[in-house]
């Protein structure tokens, strides 16, 4: 087999290149069914009870994430005819938006008034244009009815608050482009501001994706600059460059040709999907730059371009092919994760490594062998001064095994310690540096409203008993006790409202009235005059399933988690067991999310290391060296999380792919050294040398690999938080597997190799 690749690129290198470039272009042409998909919410979990209680929710009461606007001018006075008539014209054109149910302001509320014993139900807003008392009427109600003030005023009373309820299974990315038209339109002049959980997860895909493609470019530049001064060849940085590049066309279109012939929303290109080209770049560079670098070695000893390409391949095919393998188990361990699109993720990324596999097997070592060489050229003639500089690193690695295993030991066990102090955040808003305006904006809704948060009570009960009202006005109660809640709502709100309201707008009647037939009446009134589907956000049709909703400024992770535990404790420790009440919403859906994303992360890293281990014992015929395979790799997963930790570095949905990154392009480094010293052993024997010879052949591409990736630490520029730590933990990573396999793994086999030389021996014996 080996010999058989070998033939493909010395013997046949043209019929190679044109082959590989026209199997590239045939799948190549599933680009045309890759769709990227923005819509955050077909990401999640649909199987989660957290998610199947939501969903049942919003089946119910219609959509509860709502998305919030809020426009003005700051120390002005909202209530004025001119921004009333604004407010008018921009809650019709936004409820005339794709995908928006319900927009909810001023413009349309209704108001409840008493006659005579009776209720009128009538529009706060009567109309677009409105007189000077038509507006003092309005400020009068608002001022004696604080929580629909709250609803739709900011508290200084200077900017309005308008909320926009998607359909259900809405695109909040196609809800949130025309909410941004219709603002772009009608409130150039004023100061706006959004918010919500259902806006950033519309918003704020496409805009990670256009920032890390931009970055992406830029990190891409970087590694063929890193490249071109270590091979000081322009020819060479372009054979790896075309050989990254027809590894992204295959795989971005066997995504395509998956999409389009199973149509499962696994194979739609989301946020999460955002890493992959990167990922596969890094890959596809690491097969090419050992080839290379190999062939160049070859080069300045014999000058023969076939014989160096033969010597090349013969030397590297078994090594890149177990790279690739143990790093295509790593991705494929992405089916342990809860998210449907990672198990796409996994597939295609592991196409991709297949093909770049194959490119860098067949078609980088045939455009070697058709480019005319120089003997004399400085990249074959010469060593740089970067491979000089690691020969020289890793003869004094191997003069002191000792002290380096143990300093390693120690780095590791620091990190070890750092993985307990991990935080797991989902608030998107931590997404965002403080200077970025959707920041300012959360945080301008955190301050001046009611906040962008909610969290919702699902109660089955009587929902027309006194009883049963009194207990969820009581629970309301302890919700708005909690620092980080604004505003509670229920049906027991609109009732109190109502009672009030028949009593002469009395406040001291305020209250829920002592009857159930009292409560049904209050109903009956209401429907005289308005519409009873006014309530089905807060209640069924047959008053046996409500929803109290509370409004919150945005909070962490860990305070929804203790939020959620307080809530259940004040429920269990009082006389609640006549109401049936299930805590949902957003935020506890995203908490459970990330929560199952940690623990499929560490069951995709446990499962990949062993499969890992397993595959380099199989091929290297002993269990030794699929021990010694994975031990940088388990000290670099160790310290990255662990750096997280001690850094402050959250754990996120985005942060927690992290771990299938590290393992997949991590890897190489170790196959690479442990084939080499391997090879060495059984040519050489126990040798002195032999650590010192295995450094020379693998040191340098390991640190050029490592190097030429470390370009894509241009995501330490992006707008996005977790943009930045993923580009600061590639570069780590990259340092962390690099350097751990030229020291922690090089100092082990030096201190092993008597043991080892033993088991090849006897391996050699057997063969």
């Amino acid at each position: 087999m080996k010999q058989w690749f070998i033939d493909q690129s010395v013997v046949h290198p043209k019929r190679s290149i044109i082959l590989s470039i026209l199997l590239t272009i045939l799948m190549g042409t599933g680009i045309k069914y890759f769709v990227v998909e923005d819509d955050f919410m077909k990401l999640l979990p649909q199987d989660v009870q957290s998610m199947i209680t939501w969903n049942n929710l919003r089946d119910e009461f219609g959509s509860t994430d709502l998305m919030f606007v809020a426009f003005g001018h700051s120390g002005g006075d909202a209530l004025n005819p001119e921004s009333l008539a604004t407010l008018w014209d921009v809650t019709q054109a936004m409820a005339e938006v794709e995908d928006v149910d319900e927009v909810i302001s001023l413009a349309n509320m209704d108001r409840m008034d008493g006659d005579e014993g009776f209720l009128e139900v009538s529009s706060l807003q009567p109309a677009r244009e409105v007189s000077d008392s038509e507006i003092s009427s309005i400020r009068d109600y608002l001022d004696d009815n604080s929580k629909i003030r709250a609803r739709s005023l900011s508290r200084n009373g200077d900017y309005f608050n308008i909320m926009i309820r998607p359909v259900v299974n809405g695109r909040n990315d196609v809800i949130v482009q025309g909410l941004q038209k219709v603002a772009a339109e009608n409130l150039i002049s004023y100061d706006v501001h959004w918010g919500g959980q259902s806006y950033l997860t519309g918003s704020l895909p496409l805009m990670i994706r256009t920032d890390v493609m931009a970055l992406m470019r830029v990190g891409l530049i970087g590694m063929l600059l890193i490249l071109l001064l270590s091979f000081r060849n322009i020819p060479a940085v372009g054979i790896v460059l075309v050989t990254i590049l027809l590894s992204l066309v295959f795989m971005v279109g066997f995504h395509g040709w998956m999409y389009h012939l199973t149509g499962s929303d696994a194979f739609l290109f989301s946020i999460l999907n955002t890493s992959m080209p990167i990922i596969l770049l890094t890959i596809a560079n690491s097969y090419g730059v050992h080839i290379i670098t190999k062939f160049f070695r070859k080069m300045r000893l014999t000058q023969d371009v076939k014989g160096s390409v033969a010597a090349s391949l013969d030397s590297l095919i078994l090594p890149v092919f177990l790279a690739a393998l143990t790093t295509i188990a790593a991705f494929l361990s992405m089916i342990f994760a809860p998210l449907e699109s990672l198990l796409g993720y996994g597939i295609s990324i592991s196409v991709g490594i297949v093909w770049a596999w194959l490119l860098t097997t067949i078609f980088l070592p045939s455009l070697l062998v058709v480019k005319k060489w120089k003997p004399d050229s400085v990249a074959v003639s010469k060593a740089s001064g970067f491979e000089s500089f690691v020969v020289a690193f890793g003869d004094q690695v191997i003069k002191r095994p000792k002290m380096i295993l143990g300093a390693a030991i120690v780095v590791v066990l620091i990190g070890a310690y750092g993985i307990f102090q991990l935080n797991i955040e989902v608030n998107m808003k931590h997404f965002f540096k403080p200077e970025n305006p959707i920041r300012q904006s959360l945080e301008f809704m955190d301050d001046e409203m009611t906040g962008t948060m909610d969290l919702q009570l699902l109660i089955n009960a009587d929902l027309k008993s006194p009883e049963v009202l009194n207990k969820i006005e009581s629970i309301q109660t302890f919700m708005e006790s909690h620092p980080s809640v604004t505003l509670s709502i229920s049906i027991a709100d609109v009732i109190k409202l109502m009672h009030r309201m028949i009593n002469d707008n009395d406040p001291a009647f305020e209250t829920i009235p002592d009857t159930r037939e009292k409560v049904n009446n209050l109903f009956t009134l209401y429907s005289m005059s308005g519409d009873p589907d006014d309530f089905s956000s807060l209640v069924d049709y047959d008053y046996r399933k409500g929803l109290a909703t509370s409004m919150m400024r945005a909070i962490s992770t860990r305070e929804i988690v203790q939020l959620v535990d307080e809530i259940e404790v004040f429920l269990s420790q009082n006389d609640y067991e006549d109401l049936d009440i299930t805590i949902t919403g957003m935020l506890v859906v995203f908490r459970d999310l990330v929560s199952l994303i940690l623990k499929s992360s560490f069951i995709s890293i446990f499962a990949s290391i062993i499969v890992i281990a397993l595959i380099a014992a199989y091929f290297f015929k002993h269990w030794i060296w699929g021990a010694m395979a994975i031990i940088p790799l388990s000290s670099a997963v160790i310290l990255n999380f662990g750096l997280m930790g001690i850094f402050g570095i959250d754990l996120n949905h985005v942060t927690a792919l992290l771990s299938a990154i590290i393992i997949g392009v991590g890897v190489d480094f170790a196959i690479h050294y442990i084939s080499q010293f391997r090879v060495h052993l059984r040519r050489e024997g126990l040798t002195p040398s032999i650590s010192h010879a295995t450094m020379q052949d693998v040191g340098y591409p390991v640190m050029l690999d490592a190097a030429s990736n470390m370009a894509f630490g241009s995501l330490l520029f992006s707008e996005f938080i977790p943009m930045i730590h993923m580009g600061g933990l590639m570069i780590f990573a990259m340092i962390s597997t690099s350097v751990g396999t030229l020291t922690l793994l090089a100092v082990s086999l030096e201190l092993s190799k008597h043991y080892l030389a033993k088991v090849e021996a006897v391996k050699i014996i057997e063969d």
